[in-house]
């Protein structure tokens, strides 16, 4: 493998977002259709995983509806990933409430970094 052909850290570090970013809206999935009856569990367990994605769209992607200052791109990835762990705190999965929490904290430190630098 050339060096011109492999991938770089930002674009590895990107893909292992996306899936974090996933893995967040699924959970809140999970989380409003296993925790909550009827017809709650559909209104949460629809609208939660929209809510989250609607405000990613809108202030946190790469091609965000709005341009706004890193820290509230941060206060918005902190509300969206720390939801997802405390969904599965609460369903009784600590392990995986503290490794979405790790996860998202690392990766938002290396985003935030590289949003700090691009802003000034």
């Amino acid at each position: 493998m050339t060096k011109s052909s492999t991938p770089s850290r930002a674009a590895i570090h990107d893909a292992l977002r996306l899936v974090l970013e996933l893995w967040a809206v699924v959970t809140l999935g999970i989380f409003g259709f296993t925790q909550f009856a009827l017809p709650l569990n559909l209104v949460i367990g629809i609208g939660a995983p929209l809510l989250a994605i609607t405000l990613w769209a809108l202030f946190r992607s790469p091609q965000a509806v709005f341009a706004v200052d890193p820290f509230v791109k941060a206060l918005i990835e902190i509300a969206v990933f720390s939801t997802a762990a405390i969904a599965w705190w609460i369903m009784a999965q600590p392990i995986l409430a503290v490794l979405t929490a790790v996860l998202a904290g690392i990766s938002g430190v290396v985003v935030g970094r590289r949003d700090l630098t691009t802003h000034n």
